[in-house]
């Protein structure tokens, strides 16, 4: 119990310092805020899954810090998390040594993001649908669906 208590305080800190250039510029203050952002992403909050995730995907640093991030960021768009759920979209049409581009695993993120509100991700499921390919047929119905679901979700 203490222990929960102390880690939303520290994350509630390290969010705070974020803010702040000159905080995430120091190498001791910055290595103590991704142990905030751990700590919370491990106690299984989705907030700061999404969040330690996509920091870790895009300034991580070391051989698996993209690995971690996505991991966490899987976690939190499991959980329900829109921006979590979208970026788990784009890393599936992504291309990389270990996969290729994946269009049925973006489409299931996307619908889940779409589910939790996320308007671009409307859009972009839209187009793939739209276009097809990578695994994921051409839909034209499915594309205007979602179409309007981004016209409804403000996009």
């Amino acid at each position: 119990m203490l222990n929960n208590i102390r880690a939303r305080v520290g994350y509630l800190f390290a969010r705070k310092l974020m803010s702040s250039r000159w905080a995430v510029r120091q190498p001791k203050l910055w290595r103590w805020m991704e142990g905030q952002f751990s700590r919370m992403a491990a106690i299984g909050d989705s907030k700061a899954q999404s969040f330690y995730g996509h920091i870790l995907l895009f300034r991580g640093q070391g051989f698996g810090a993209r690995q971690e991030g996505i991991r966490l960021l899987r976690l939190a768009a499991e959980k329900g998390d829109a921006k979590a759920a979208y970026q788990m979209g784009v890393i599936s049409l992504g291309e990389d040594a270990t996969h290729g581009p994946d269009g049925a695993k973006a489409a299931h993120w996307w619908k889940l993001a779409v589910d939790a509100g996320h308007p671009l991700a409307a859009a972009r499921l839209a187009q793939l649908y739209m276009a097809g390919g990578h695994g994921l047929a051409r839909d034209v119905q499915q594309a205007e669906h979602y179409k309007a679901s981004a016209a409804r979700l403000g996009l």
